[in-house]
């Protein structure tokens, strides 16, 4: 999924320039103008920071979801969000991020991982590994999980995961509160 039209309507709603965007995410204004064109891709920290500069979460730039039952979330309707040059799909299993928890499922080819660097955001999170294998780097610690494994961190750790298998790897994830 391209993000940059949505970024571009959402800072313009608010009267921000592409330099304001850039001073308040810090990221160049280059950047910025790059990303609002879809010319480059976006890392999860990039797209983080840019949703904090512009007060929405993360999950305003899932698409958007035509069957708008509350509670339900039918398996060909999920939200989904996929960053230029890269692979990792991230799928909404809920229907939206208006509770106090999010529950994401998160694909990633062999040898992609979830950023360039480690990210930390308030809250807990807990993963369960459906299928290959996960190396979870999270402060100076490694956790390599495999299939059926399950863990719970402190998001406010800086982590960040890794597809170390030669195969995709599919695991679901809950957060509180909601960081996407």
């Amino acid at each position: 999924m391209k993000v940059g039209n949505k970024i571009r309507k959402y800072r313009k709603s608010r009267n921000m320039t592409i330099a304001q965007l850039a001073d308040k995410s810090d990221l160049s204004v280059g950047m910025i103008s790059q990303i609002e064109r879809d010319i480059i891709g976006l890392s999860v920290a990039s797209l983080w920071k840019i949703a904090k500069a512009l007060e929405v979460s993360v999950g305003d730039f899932f698409e958007e979801n035509l069957d708008k039952d509350r509670y339900v979330v039918r398996k060909d309707n999920r939200k989904q969000l996929q960053l230029a040059n890269s692979s990792a799909i991230y799928e909404l299993l809920t229907p939206d991020l208006s509770w106090n928890i999010e529950f994401l499922k998160i694909t990633l080819m062999s040898g992609e991982h979830s950023d360039d660097k480690k990210i930390s955001h308030k809250g807990e999170e807990v993963g369960y590994i459906i299928q290959g294998e996960l190396l979870v780097k999270w402060g100076n610690r490694e956790f390599l999980l495999k299939k059926g494994d399950s863990i719970r961190l402190d998001s406010t750790v800086p982590h960040r995961y890794i597809n170390t298998g030669p195969k995709k790897s599919i695991s679901i994830w809950a957060m509180t509160p909601p960081s996407f």
